[in-house]
């Protein structure tokens, strides 16, 4: 599976052709064109990009825009309620149709809806960053999409675009494509000048911030300054940005060669695993601490996960993702400081155990270490 370690840095359009992992968002308005059948052409491209060994996880709007019309409403509803109703509606519809492309390729699909609270929540953020990878492990595409049947004003993505950019900063995946009507970011809205121009790279999504970017569009929320935000966003998680026309046949092809379509924001100029590693180990306080026998603590030191039979002892009021010290045992200096997986109950009821012994003894699974080597920072 994927890991920080192993991401590659997506700097130029030179660089897609070596990346093995993409998150592909694609909206309402594209997926309702009158003149294009995007999930065929999408459909295609996915499988392509599959059989190149390439991870994909799509996210795709469309269940409130495929909803609203059974319920016997006119136009897209605008009340949270019925939104809500609409996407409850729509999203067997929206899977569906995903479905019916995808089944004679026996490719299994995998309804994944999240809600920014679960983003923020570090034990749901964790439990969605498993459940993807064991999806992906075992071959399946996951769609995703914004809960939006449950959601609530204060906790709503509001666009797909920052639920996408929020994904790949999740799975650490090094590019994200979205998917749109327009031919990349304009230099004006081309529905309006034509004599609009496509801007071929974005070094900063702040720089275009100052360009007439056009309202959302009829039956989603999102729009090109969206798009910008979730890129700004992605760029902060370590991915480059692609936003491209989805009508194209081939555009994710295209994209992963390299090829000058849509427009490109690159990832950041500093790896973002070593930005990471210096969050954990500068600004996050320790919540508690463990102490770790000499064979964990070379195993550390060798760039293995802290497993559960190596821990000592553990100390503190603490829960699941929160920071930690950990010391090797009889020291009184910390080594290193690490997000745990595990609550502090529930770390000092399996330190020392094998992990066999360990999931027999608990009533629902666990993690296969306490710390993983990818949140783990040495200090000094």
């Amino acid at each position: 599976m994927t890991s920080p370690a192993t991401r590659s840095l997506v700097r130029s359009r030179r660089d897609l052709s070596a990346v093995k992992q993409v998150v592909v968002k694609v909206g309402s308005a594209l997926l309702a064109d009158p003149d294009a059948d995007v999930f065929g052409l999408l459909a295609k491209d996915i499988l392509a990009l599959r059989n190149r060994g390439i991870q994909v996880i799509l996210v795709s709007s469309g269940a409130i825009a495929l909803g609203w019309n059974k319920l016997g409403l006119k136009e897209r509803p605008k009340s949270l309620p019925l939104l809500q109703a609409a996407a409850a509606t729509g999203q067997m519809t929206l899977m569906g149709k995903w479905q019916s492309y995808f089944e004679h390729e026996q490719i299994t699909l995998a309804q994944i809806l999240l809600t920014h609270g679960d983003m923020r929540h570090r034990k749901r953020y964790l439990n969605a960053k498993s459940a993807l990878e064991a999806l992906l492990q075992k071959g399946a595409l996951p769609v995703v999409n914004e809960n939006d049947s449950v959601s609530v004003e204060e906790i709503r993505f509001g666009d797909n675009d920052a639920l996408a950019a929020d994904v790949a900063g999740l799975m650490s995946f090094p590019l994200l494509v979205l998917l749109t009507r327009a031919d990349g970011v304009m230099t004006a809205p081309p529905d309006t000048h034509k004599d609009a121009q496509r801007i071929s790279e974005i070094a900063n999504p702040k720089d275009v911030g100052g360009i007439e970017m056009g309202a959302a569009n009829w039956s989603g929320t999102g729009g090109m300054q969206t798009k910008l935000l979730a890129a700004q966003n992605a760029q902060r998680h370590g991915a480059a940005t692609v936003i491209a026309d989805g009508r194209q046949s081939g555009i994710l092809g295209q994209i992963l060669e390299g090829a000058d379509v849509g427009s490109f924001i690159p990832g950041p100029s500093e790896n973002p695993e070593k930005a990471r590693k210096r969050w954990i180990s500068q600004t996050l306080r320790p919540r508690g601490e463990l102490q770790i026998d000499s064979g964990a603590h070379r195993a550390l030191g060798g760039g293995a996960s802290l497993l559960f039979a190596g821990v000592v002892s553990v100390s503190g009021d603490f829960d699941a993702g929160d920071a930690v010290d950990v010391f090797l045992a009889g020291e009184s200096t910390p080594f290193a400081r690490g997000l745990i997986t595990l609550n502090a109950k529930d770390a000092s009821r399996v330190a020392g155990s094998k992990s066999w012994d360990a999931q027999k003894s608990q009533n629902e699974p666990l993690p296969d270490e306490l710390i993983h080597r990818d949140d783990l920072a040495f200090l000094g």
